[in-house]
Formats: structure tokens, C-alpha cells, sequence
């Protein structure tokens, strides 16, 4: 099984966008360019709502079977460990292995001594890597460094793919190694070291995701510096193509960008870089879905702008518990925050121009979308009333939700 070029991550916290989601890579494939979709649910995510890994895999086998839709697709694993892999085997065809918890720790004296002893060939001797400029020379201190940090976790990604391959065979699913929830951005000679060990642990990673530096807050822009982003994002381009002759890692590997959704500041550098080096992309959006939910109902009715107030007002007074499972992946001003009382005295264009990720209108609020992003718990907790309330107003939320995806990625990236 091979993932095409480009492909998008469209996860969606309830369920209920398929249909839409998939309007927006039909969309996509009628201006000739196919974007692969992933719909991708973790299992957090999947506790929280009280959903199984077969409901999604359900949800996109209907909509592609209602658009008798063709192309490639796939359903993701998403950040799955040895913990809970098994409730996803049956239902996905893709798996995110996520072996965070092991980054940092040092493996065992001995692997590290073979590690190094079978790649000596990486260090104390100049590397000239095409589209690196210059060369890379790393001592024998910076490789045991490197491995130290980051041998053990691959490791048990190889243990996690391993698994997986027992129960549904070589061949019958792709691969994702998650290195990108760990404390430090992942250098480019960092992913060289880690693409070896990755070979040696015979997973073939048709994508992987680093960490890269800056923040990549669930929902909103990127913050940080863009000339070391296009920097960093280049030369880990140039890294993969070296790893996959080097160590004969499949040849379609490539980046997975996660908390990929509205990071509309470098997109265009990522744009750049895969047509210069004419590689692939992954690029996750999940959380975006559920936005395009609430602006959908508080954008077209009274009872919808009731229930988008009522949500907000909940997860205000729950700021700790929703925000405390993604505190590495969001920055909050509660400086910034409307208290639910102002909210309340919005208009749903008021609240809508405050949710949506348009930084041209001075009422957008980055604090409140990410308020929101983390609040689906509260959604789910209220049960049929806001599935009801979703599919009531089905065309109007689902006209957002196939934009979002279309205009706001998969147009600026892939086109």
C-alpha cells in the first residue's frame, strides 16, 4: 500500500463531515491535482466523544460510497502507542506511531555502541548532501548525543510497527513515525540519525513528522522565526532524499506536518520547497472541522447561536481541564478571553467573525478559537442535542467545512 504525493489529514472530532470534507478533494482533483485524504481520530479523541475507530472508517465508506468517489484514502491510527493499537487494526489502514514517551531516554549501552559502529560512516568525515549547502561534519560526541536521544524511541516504533504488520500483514497498511511531541525541535543531522535508525528497524515510514521549531498552537498561525523554518523545512527535504538512497527507505517517504490546520504564514514556503525538490507532503488539519461546526450553526440561527454560546460559556468556566491534555500545542491569553457574559451579548456575526481564522478582521480572536478548539469535550457531553443540531443545519456548516479545507489548504499548498 503506497500513499500518494500529497495528502491531507481531515480528521473530524464528530463524525459528520466526510461528505464535506471530501467536496473539498474532488474540488482539488477537478483543477488535476490529487490530495489524498486521511481521516485521522486518536484515541484520546475517541474517548472523549465515546467513538470507536470502525464509526469513522463507517462515516468515510459512506460518503465515498454516496460520491462513488475512486481515488485514494485512507483512515488513521492517529498517535497510537502499544497501549491502545489493537482498537484500531480492524478499522484503519494507516498508523501514526507515536513513541514520544521514549524520546529522551537512552537505550540500551550496547545497541547505542552498534548503532553508531553501523553508521560510522555519518561521523567524523565531511557529508556533502545535495541541497545542503556546505557540508555536514558531525563528531563522534554529537552522534552519541543523538542517539542517545532518540535510538531507544525508534526502537519502539519498530516494536509498534512489528505489532501491527503481524496482525494485518506487510504491505496492508502505511507507516508514520511521530517525533514531533517531544521538548526541542529535531536539527536536520538530528533526522539523518533518526532515518538510519529507522531503516534498521525495517519500518519502511512513508511519512514522518519532526518537530520543527517554532509553535504549531492547535488552530492558529504559526509563531516563529520563518527564515529558520524555510531553512529547517529545505534541508529536511534534502535529508530524506539522501536517507532513502542511503539506507533504502521507500521512496514516496516523506514530511507529515501535524498541527498542520492555519499555519497560512508558511505555507508558501512549504509550497516553494516541495516543487523545488519535487517531493511529497502530509499535512494534518483535524481540529479545523469542528470549528467550521460552530460557525456553521451560530452563523444561521438563533437556537445554533444559543448552543455555540452555551459551549464557549462551559469551556470558559473548564479552562483547566480542556487545556490541560494540549498545553504544548496551544498559548492562551486569558487576558484576551471575553468572559461568557459579553459573549452572550454577541451577535452570531460577532461571534463568527471572532472564530474564524480571518486576521484581516480586527474581531478575530485567536484566544477564543483556541478556547474553542480544545472544547469538543463539551459538545460531545451535550450528546443527540448537538449531533441534532449539526445535521439541522447540515448544508450551511458543511459549505464552511468544504472552503476550509479547499481555499484555506488545500488552494494555498497543493495548487
Amino acid at each position: 500500500m503506497q500513499l500518494g504525493k500529497y495528502s491531507i489529514g481531515v480528521g473530524d472530532r464528530f463524525g459528520m463531515q466526510a461528505k464535506s470534507q471530501l467536496d473539498a478533494i474532488i474540488e482539488a482533483r477537478s483543477r488535476a491535482v490529487c490530495v489524498v485524504p486521511v481521516w485521522n481520530k486518536s484515541y484520546r479523541e475517541h474517548s472523549i466523544i465515546g467513538t470507536k475507530p470502525a464509526d469513522v472508517r463507517a462515516a468515510v465508506e459512506t460518503a465515498v460510497r454516496d460520491y462513488a468517489f475512486t481515488g485514494e484514502y485512507h483512515v488513521d491510527a492517529d498517535h497510537i502507542n502499544m497501549k491502545n493499537v489493537d482498537v484500531f487494526l480492524d478499522a484503519c489502514d494507516f498508523f501514526t506511531l507515536d513513541v514520544a514517551d521514549f524520546s529522551g531516554k537512552p537505550a540500551e549501552a550496547q545497541a547505542l555502541r552498534d548503532f553508531l559502529q553501523r553508521h560510522e560512516g555519518l561521523v567524523g568525515r565531511p557529508l556533502r548532501i545535495d541541497g545542503i549547502e556546505g557540508e555536514l561534519c558531525v563528531s563522534i560526541d554529537e552522534a552519541e548525543a543523538i542517539a542517545s536521544k532518540y535510538l531507544l524511541a525508534v526502537q519502539e516504533a519498530g516494536k509498534l510497527y512489528r505489532h501491527i504488520a503481524a496482525k494485518k500483514g506487510e504491505g496492508n497498511f502505511i507507516a508514520e513515525v511521530s517525533m514531533d511531541e517531544t521538548d526541542l525541535a529535531q536539527t536536520p543531522v538530528d533526522m539523518l540519525f533518526i532515518l538510519a535508525a529507522i531503516a534498521d528497524e525495517g519500518i519502511p515510514a512513508q511519512t514522518i513528522a519532526p518537530k520543527f521549531t517554532g509553535r504549531f498552537n492547535k488552530g492558529v498561525e504559526y509563531v516563529g522565526d520563518l527564515q529558520q523554518f524555510e531553512k529547517e523545512f529545505n534541508q529536511d527535504l534534502a535529508i530524506i532524499r539522501y536517507a532513502i538512497n542511503k539506507f533504502n527507505l521507500p521512496g514516496n517517504l516523506k514530511l507529515s506536518i501535524h498541527s498542520g490546520s492555519d499555519k497560512f504564514a508558511i505555507y508558501p514556503i512549504m509550497r516553494a520547497a516541495i516543487r523545488k525538490f519535487e517531493a511529497g507532503l502530509h499535512l494534518k488539519t483535524a481540529g479545523t472541522s469542528w470549528l467550521e461546526e460552530l460557525i456553521g450553526m451560530a452563523g444561521v440561527g438563533d437556537d445554533g447561536l444559543e448552543m455555540a454560546r452555551h459551549i464557549y460559556a462551559q469551556a470558559y468556566e473548564r479552562f483547566d481541564e480542556l487545556c490541560k491534555p494540549y498545553a504544548t500545542v496551544i498559548d492562551i491569553n486569558t487576558v484576551e478571553l471575553p468572559t461568557p457574559a459579553v459573549v452572550n451579548t454577541w451577535s452570531a456575526e460577532q461571534y463568527c467573525a471572532a472564530l474564524r481564522h480571518d486576521q484581516s478582521n480586527p474581531a478575530y480572536n485567536p484566544n477564543f478559537r483556541q478556547m474553542l478548539h480544545v472544547a469538543f469535550k463539551v459538545a460531545a457531553e451535550l450528546g443527540e442535542d448537538y449531533l441534532d443540531m449539526v445535521s439541522k443545519y447540515e448544508v450551511e456548516i458543511g459549505k464552511n467545512v468544504c472552503e476550509n479545507i479547499f481555499e484555506r489548504h488545500i488552494k494555498r499548498i497543493f495548487l
